[in-house]
């Protein structure tokens, strides 16, 4: 039993040293794959009818894109998912693209997926104390209320108030951009933190500043 923890433990550190090595092209294709599963998880849609913003999958893999592809290159993924979905590349909500998302209602949203998918990525990779479950569990939090919700709901405000023509307040908008979906973004996030817990290694792999001394105030 031992041998096979270790066996997995290694595999994990190798998978993310590999990672950190690859060169700049492969990166990239990683990061446009990054983008793509997103893109497929936008289409886990629910559509709420008081708020121009549905309930989708996206931000599950938005959690993961930081932890799986690290520092940059997480927000990296998240820029490609926005900018060529822009251009026209289908894989926004209801398979479509276009100007229109970016400066529609979910917009905003889209625009924290980058800061959050940074975010992540940069503890990730410089901290190994962030890959235990209570310490991503918190980081992901962050990331999703504070690094998503603020550009969010700015955004779905300025589009309520100056586009659609309706004066709606600040509890207006946190009803339809904020309330109805804090439970499943808890549980995502919970889910999110679990299967980091489980494929990040907890060895340093790219020169973390914690290397020598994370061990002894550990997390589970």
């Amino acid at each position: 039993m031992a041998a096979i923890a270790a066996r997995i433990n290694q595999t994990k550190y190798d998978v993310f040293r590999w990672r950190c090595e690859l060169s700049i092209p492969k990166k990239l294709a990683l990061a446009i794959g990054m983008a793509a599963v997103v893109g497929l998880l936008a289409q886990v849609r629910f559509p709420l009818p008081w708020s121009p913003v549905p309930i989708t999958g996206q931000t599950f893999g938005v959690l993961l894109a930081g932890v799986l592809m690290g520092s940059a290159w997480g927000g990296i993924s998240l820029a490609l998912y926005a900018g060529l979905g822009v251009a026209g590349v289908p894989w926004f909500t209801g398979w479509s693209g276009g100007i229109s998302h970016l400066a529609g209602p979910t917009g905003g949203y889209i625009i924290g997926f980058i800061f959050a998918a940074l975010f992540l990525g940069y503890f990730t990779d410089k901290y190994v104390r962030s890959r235990s479950f209570v310490s991503m569990l918190g980081l992901m939090l962050f990331a999703n209320f504070i690094l998503i919700y603020i550009p969010g709901l700015f955004q779905l405000g300025l589009w309520l108030n100056l586009v659609s023509g309706k004066a709606v307040s600040l509890s207006g908008i946190l009803t339809m951009g904020a309330i109805p979906f804090i439970a499943g973004d808890i549980t995502k996030a919970v889910l999110a933190a679990g299967i980091a817990r489980g494929v990040t290694p907890k060895s340093a792999y790219n020169g973390e500043v914690d290397r020598d001394k994370w061990s002894a105030w550990r997390l589970p």
